[in-house]
């Protein structure tokens, strides 16, 4: 690998700057020199716009090819993401039975342990975001239908296979809160998704440790002024949570709710194999889903995942909510580093990752660089 010097504005921890980013042949950031720009102004002329790469901490497939499936179908997602900014992401598995899924950690341990990128082409696998299977089988979602208990000697058989940096369970299941206080102190992050559980219920897991939301509002019982559910924890307690801006998962109006009462609320795209894909019939673990009419669906029209990407969740974020692009580029990039206790990316600045994504006034992607590599 070789230097690189990138122009443009460059959003940094102090702000935007008009100038040029180095970086060293180890794939960091060696410099970032030039003159401070009002963020305002950083759309009115044609310099490429610079920001850190997106963070995907939710990641089930894309380009045709699922998580659970093993083979190089990681590698097929991470390169398929990498197109659309990601940079960094959590290879997401489904639930499934034990056999199934030490089939897909075998392959993912080998990925994640690369010293090297996947292939020198796509995002940097971080680890494995384990959704289920220790969630509420009356709240599968699109999962297919073998949730059980937490069993802490799964969690570690897996976990040395690959590495897991976050388990989605939840708490009411019996069992399964006794348990949290012995993730968190074993390493592990853990947020609360696909549950029944009450308020009560969710404010006493997070006393235990449990410190997310797994995509907030879907697949949890939701916000009612008289019983204000799992969703009613999270807006009223947590810090950080998962949100799909697609605008089929969560509508707009709510998205605008969780925006002001959830301080480092974070994007994920729950993707699917049909990411980056037509319309057709693609694989979610042992489902079939469909997609169609931009969305993806299991036979009985239940939501299974999406065919979001990050750059059009930041898109999103900035063309319809209205967000500055500081604010939205720390909600597809920078709240994900830090939820998961990474400090060297997330955000641009020297010896950090040379995770770049490089945008045009239109905030299409104009190029992709992944720890100093850029990609073609």
């Amino acid at each position: 690998m070789s230097a690189a010097t990138i122009k443009g504005n460059i959003l940094t921890a102090e702000g935007f700057i008009a100038g040029q980013l180095q970086t060293d042949v180890n794939g960091r950031v060696a410099s970032i020199h030039g003159e401070p720009i009002d963020s305002a102004a950083v759309r009115d002329s044609a310099t490429p716009i610079l920001l850190p790469g997106f963070i995907d901490t939710h990641v089930h497939g894309g380009g045709g090819r699922d998580t659970m499936e093993g083979g190089n179908s990681v590698e097929v997602i991470a390169e398929t993401h990498a197109k659309y900014g990601t940079t960094a992401l959590l290879a997401t598995t489904m639930t499934a039975p034990a056999e199934d899924l030490e089939n897909a950690f075998a392959v993912l341990g080998d990925i994640c342990r690369r010293d090297n990128m996947c292939t020198g082409r796509g995002a940097r696998v971080l680890g494995v975001h384990l959704e289920g299977p220790y969630i509420n089988a009356a709240m599968l979602g699109a999962q297919p239908d073998f949730a059980r208990p937490l069993a802490l000697a799964e969690v570690i058989r897996l976990h040395r296979l690959a590495p897991i940096r976050l388990i989605t369970l939840a708490p009411e299941v019996p069992g399964n809160m006794q348990l949290i206080g012995s993730l968190v102190a074993a390493g592990f992050t853990v947020q609360l998704g696909h549950t029944a559980g009450s308020f009560e219920e969710g404010i006493e897991a997070m006393s235990y440790g449990a410190k997310g939301f797994t995509h907030l509002f879907n697949a949890m019982t939701g916000m009612h002024h008289r019983k204000p559910g799992m969703a009613g924890a999270a807006l009223a307690n947590a810090e950080y949570a998962e949100i799909i801006p697609d605008f089929l998962h969560v509508h707009a109006g709510a998205m605008r709710v969780a925006l002001r009462a959830i301080p480092k609320l974070f994007c994920v795209t729950d993707s699917t194999a049909a990411s980056g894909m037509p319309d057709g019939e693609y694989r979610l673990g042992r489902h079939t889903v469909t997609k169609c009419l931009g969305g993806v669906r299991l036979a009985d029209g239940t939501l299974a995942g999406s065919t979001l990407t990050m750059d059009q969740a930041f898109r999103n974020l900035v063309n319809t909510l209205g967000l500055d692009l500081i604010d939205a580029s720390q909600r597809v990039s920078t709240n994900a580093a830090d939820y998961l206790g990474i400090t060297d990316r997330g955000r641009l600045r020297v010896g950090g990752w040379a995770d770049v994504v490089i945008l045009d006034r239109e905030l299409e992607i104009q190029g992709v660089m992944v720890e100093g590599n850029l990609l073609n």
